[in-house]
């Protein structure tokens, strides 16, 4: 096992090598995991449901098929967390309400079907906002108590900030995945739409919704995209297009990337330690050997966070429709705003917003073809002093919007000692190249976050 570290320290890669070679068992590991939880779980309250006893007669059984035949897969022994919107047959699915409170799933999401195929190990269910909205959630960040953690997948990025596994799933329907991990000092992938399979998880807008990837590393976020991506039938957004080799592809690059930094629409709206921060990072990466250059968007790219809310509200209420007549006050107020003007607005909005999107991937596809990948902050500033807001979700809206991938990658800390990040996106199912760049960045800027409140 790595030298000095506690199994509740290891990245999954880390975790998966040591298990592999005999150096931990998945007993210890989940052990320790569970010790973890234990103590920290009544400061944070990141988990809905630990499955304690389901987990540890997997991790045995992982054990014994370990030693008989080998590893069963790339994460073989690995324990995951899942955002309390994927189903898992025979534990309950909540999605944050109180209308789920009791909703058991007779089968697994695709993507919690893969993870089991690669030998994962379910330890529960972490924490989302309701039904993964703007609504805030109990959970606490790590790094400050009196500050958001970032939403809707505020369980999965406060537990992998605090050690309590290695991998937990997210959702990004606007900012879901990056701004959570940028709030809490991790990293977050958001792979293109329709790169994983969203059969199984309860839905907010099906135009936009995307599997989320948090974990501590680079390296982590590949080798779970290596078990997550594929085309999926059951999933009428999934694409059939072919998948990469993403853990390989994260050390197969060693040359300087050409970066497209993103100055306006970001720096406009961002705070000035955050501008000064993303030079700084980008001064390090072009001393490194990256050519950076200014980049200009096109004009329609602002309209994208306007264009993406028509969007996103008609569709939850369309999937809300019946219950929301029936249980108005078992629903979030924010939430339930956004239904109400949903219902109550023309369909014109929706139909141009689409319109426009495609627009604007067009005339992105240009940028995306000329770098390797485009740079901006992750978020405005760090995460703001107040429980009851997730946090402005402008910097991923874009990006959603337009589909493709993106990645935040920790950079440092803030004056007040909160976590700061480094937002990447490449072009569509370019996931190779963005997790490439973003291993040279990692490793250039060398930036590695643990929260103070956490003990150990």
């Amino acid at each position: 096992m790595t030298t000095g570290l506690k199994p509740h320290q290891l990245s999954a890669a880390q975790a998966a090598a040591a298990i592999r070679s005999g150096d931990l068992s998945p007993v210890t590991l989940v052990e320790d995991l569970l010790r973890r939880i234990e103590e920290l779980e009544p400061m944070l309250q990141t988990w809905v449901t630990v499955d304690s006893e389901g987990a540890l007669a997997t991790a045995r059984a992982s054990e014994i098929e370990l030693e008989k035949s080998g590893p069963r897969g790339p994460l073989h022994g690995v324990p995951v967390g899942l955002k309390d919107i994927f189903y898992t047959a025979g534990l309950k699915t909540t999605a944050g309400s109180p209308l789920y409170a009791d909703f058991v799933p007779e089968y697994d999401a695709t993507s919690v079907a893969s993870f089991r195929q690669a030998g994962a190990i379910v330890l529960g269910k972490t924490v989302t906002t309701e039904f993964a909205d703007g609504d805030p959630s109990p959970t606490f960040n790590p790094w400050n108590l009196e500050h958001t953690p970032g939403g809707s997948s505020s369980g999965s990025g406060a537990a992998i900030a605090a050690g309590m596994c290695p991998i937990a799933t997210g959702s990004q329907t606007v900012g879901s995945t990056l701004r959570p991990s940028a709030y809490n000092g991790i990293v977050g992938l958001k792979p293109t739409l329709g790169r994983i399979s969203t059969y199984g998880i309860v839905p907010v807008s099906f135009s936009t919704d995307t599997v989320g990837i948090m974990v501590r590393t680079v390296e982590d976020a590949a080798l779970t995209l290596d078990v997550l991506a594929g085309y999926d039938p059951k999933d009428p957004g999934s694409v059939d297009v072919p998948v990469g080799q993403y853990h390989a592809a994260v050390y197969r690059r060693q040359s300087p990337p050409r970066i497209g930094l993103l100055k306006d629409f970001f720096y406009e709206r961002a705070e000035d330690e955050v501008k000064r921060h993303t030079d700084d990072a980008v001064q390090k990466l072009a001393a490194a050997g990256a050519i950076v250059e200014e980049v200009t968007l096109p004009e329609s790219f602002e309209r994208s966070v306007e264009d993406i809310g028509n969007v996103v509200w008609a569709e939850t209420a369309a999937f809300h429709q019946e219950a929301y007549a029936h249980h108005r006050e078992d629903y979030g107020p924010k939430i339930g705003s956004r239904i109400d003007h949903a219902m109550e607005s023309s369909p014109i909005p929706y139909i141009l917003a689409q319109k426009g999107r495609a627009v604007l991937q067009n005339a992105m596809a240009p940028l995306f073809a000329k770098y390797d990948v485009l740079l901006s902050p992750c978020t405005p500033g760090p995460a703001p002093k107040d429980r009851t807001t997730t946090g402005p979700t402008y910097f991923q809206a874009p990006w959603t919007w337009i589909a493709c991938p993106t990645i935040g990658i920790p950079s440092g800390l803030a004056a007040n000692g909160l976590p700061l990040a480094i937002q990447l996106a490449a072009g569509a199912f370019d996931e190779e190249r963005l997790l490439g760049v973003a291993g040279w960045c990692e490793r250039v800027l060398d930036v590695h976050l643990t929260p103070m409140n956490p003990k150990g």
